[in-house]
């Protein structure tokens, strides 16, 4: 069964207005990733911010093609020498092939997963939200502590690239849990 993403509650019906608030919201989704991301605290090769955050909710809010197509937008304007990477860091594609572009690429797996499970109807409910958001995270660790620990060592990665992450990951999650069904029922009142 599908369900309408906030997106999709909001879409107009005729095709060029559609079409139009497609490209805008793709646009809009990799701004707002790009804002998060300067939400930053270095620590170490992986630092803490906020564009995690934003790549879940891009994926929730966005559903999983226009929430994807946003974080490949962002990573674009990123390898095109943009400021949108977290500050700090080296610009443009060597972004991307450093210590964290693991996770950067991860963030498009991410972004598509969790808008799949909310096209799923997983974002109404505290229970299944909060499911979403750690099976996000566990997406990007998927991608980025593998390609971190080439740059660290095996034995590095996880000190340096999840264990200083997990209490903010869990709190994040627990906010966005809190938020989506809420938005839901705003949403539907509305309707």
């Amino acid at each position: 069964m599908t369900f309408r993403t906030y997106a999709d509650s909001l879409r107009p019906t005729a095709k060029q207005k559609a079409l139009a608030y497609d490209a805008l919201l793709v646009i809009g989704g990799s701004l707002f990733i790009a804002l998060c991301a300067q939400f930053t605290l270095h620590i170490g090769p992986v630092p803490i911010t906020g564009q995690t955050l934003g790549v879940l909710l891009a994926g929730v809010l966005l559903g999983s093609r226009r929430g994807s197509l946003s974080v490949l937008a962002y990573l674009m304007e990123g390898i095109a020498g943009l400021p949108v990477f977290a500050p700090g860091g080296p610009l443009g594609l060597a972004r991307l092939v450093g210590p964290t572009g693991g996770y950067l690429i991860g963030f498009v797996a991410t972004a598509y997963a969790t808008g799949l499970l909310a096209e799923r109807g997983w974002d109404r409910r505290a229970a299944t939200a909060l499911a979403t958001m750690l099976i996000g995270n566990v997406t990007i660790y998927a991608f980025g502590l593998p390609w971190l620990a080439l740059f660290v060592g095996i034995e590095h990665a996880l000190p340096l690239g999840l264990y200083p992450f997990i209490a903010g990951d869990i709190l994040k999650a627990i906010s966005a849990a809190a938020m989506l069904p809420t938005g839901w029922k705003l949403l539907n009142r509305q309707a």
